[in-house]
């Protein structure tokens, strides 16, 4: 449809055709339970392309989106189209309904503010027209408004429901390891005893608690001796295996929401005790290595196992001696993350630092990266030289500082932070097999 703008000339007026406005018809298929009955995309854009003949509208292209509209930001196809009407691609949209194009109030306040602009100047539904006149506008930001008030009372009716089925001591998630979700209509809520897993979770806490066994013991005997599958086929991870041993579920209590320190007892059979429960948390508790303060160490992270290609942890012990001063030595070992069985053997942070001191000939640095390490560190002794030393300034080159003997001097002085500064700048993966540190190929 053509729009036309009365203009003067020489005293005269006449009317210059508008150039006509270009359209983009935007169609999201809606998620919302309460919306399963509402037209498909391919339906929209039919209705739409029909009232797009009808009127004339000249329709510039299509676009079709399948995200949920509650949250700001979370449809890329949508995020686009208004990037295109801020480059001046499109300036109207054609869309089924309004609630299609906002359901939150920052895509709503992005909407508006281009029409504010001036830049989006027409909106087109179904049933309705939507111009940068005031009144229009606020019947845009009311419908807009009414699909995010629905959006909220949604979550609100949604969270009762929720409360009300943990306050009867129904289970509201997917059942834990040893259990199965009831599929019967009606049933919402209930878990059943998993006739296949239930004993071999009980026998886990009771070997913890009984028979002191570790939570990695317990992986070679799940994952080795019974080739434990789960409901969806997978095994038992070392840190599932923990959850579990700390899941007050199969005592038959369990909180919600988790950290929100309220609890429920539950409808469900409990597979242990109370008492064996307890039993196993002191076991762990006992067994776990407690730090006052988080360890950082020089190589972590940064090499990884030649045998399995898990990462490397570290640890550290200390040894007393006959002074009564203790000794602290740091060995780095494999995680044994993807393979229990790894034959890789712990290696002292002493002999990693003499190996690759001895390494950094063959290794590639990054020079870029340690130029500029040099540059602040002889800057800085510099002003040490000057302000406490009393000694003027003296012109050092960097290139007149070997890089190489720089990187060995790092390893066997600095500090823990330069120490993994240097290392994160050589261009090779370092590999750790057998106590030796070789490069990647």
């Amino acid at each position: 449809m053509e729009q036309t703008t009365p203009i003067q000339a020489n005293g005269l007026s006449t009317s210059v055709i508008s150039p006509p406005l270009r359209y983009c018809l935007y169609s999201r298929k809606s998620t919302e339970s309460d919306e399963l009955q509402a037209l498909s995309i391919e339906s929209q854009i039919k209705e739409m392309l029909q009232i797009a003949e009808r009127e004339g509208l000249n329709v510039v292209e299509i676009r079709e989106e399948s995200h949920s509209a509650k949250a700001v930001g979370q449809r890329p196809v949508f995020n686009q189209l208004v990037e295109d009407i801020k480059g001046g691609k499109f300036d109207a949209i054609l869309s089924w309904h309004a609630d299609r194009l906002a359901r939150n109030a920052g895509d709503l306040a992005s909407l508006i503010d281009l029409m504010d602009q001036k830049i989006l100047k027409g909106i087109r539904t179904y049933s309705q027209k939507f111009t940068n006149s005031p009144n229009e506008k606020f019947l845009f930001m009311i419908l807009g408004s009414q699909a995010k008030l629905e959006n909220d009372n949604k979550s609100v009716n949604v969270k009762r429901g929720l409360r009300a089925l943990v306050e009867k001591g129904l289970w509201i998630s997917t059942a834990p390891t040893g259990y199965l979700n009831e599929k019967r209509v009606g049933k919402r809520g209930h878990v059943l005893v998993d006739p296949r897993r239930a004993q071999i979770i009980k026998e886990m806490f009771e070997k913890v608690a009984y028979q002191g066994w570790s939570g990695r013991k317990l992986y070679i005997w799940l994952n080795g001796e019974l080739k434990f599958k789960t409901r969806n086929n997978k095994s038992l991870s070392l840190s599932n295996i923990y959850l579990i041993l700390k899941n007050s579920f199969y005592y038959g209590v369990f909180e919600y929401p988790k950290g929100g320190g309220s609890w429920y007892t539950g409808k469900h059979k409990p597979l242990i005790t109370k008492e064996l429960f307890d039993k196993v948390q002191e076991r762990i508790t006992r067994d776990k290595i407690v730090r006052t303060e988080n360890k950082e160490f020089a190589f972590t992270r940064l090499l990884k196992c030649g045998h399995c290609g898990s990462g490397i942890s570290a640890d550290e012990k200390f040894r007393k001696l006959k002074d009564g001063s203790f000794n602290r030595h740091v060995y780095y070992i494999c995680t044994k993350s993807r393979d229990i069985n790894c034959k890789c053997k712990p290696t002292t942070e002493t002999d990693l630092v003499n190996q690759l001191i001895k390494l950094m000939d063959e290794i590639n640095l990054d020079k870029v990266g340690i130029n500029e390490k040099l540059g602040k560190e002889v800057e800085r002794f510099h002003k040490f030289q000057q302000a406490v030393l009393g000694i003027k300034k003296q012109e050092v080159k960097q290139n007149e500082v070997d890089i190489k003997n720089y990187a060995k001097y790092i390893l066997k002085q600095g500090t823990i932070p330069e120490k993994r500064e240097l290392l994160s700048c050589l261009k090779s993966k370092l590999m750790l097999k057998d106590k030796q540190i070789y490069l990647e190929k």
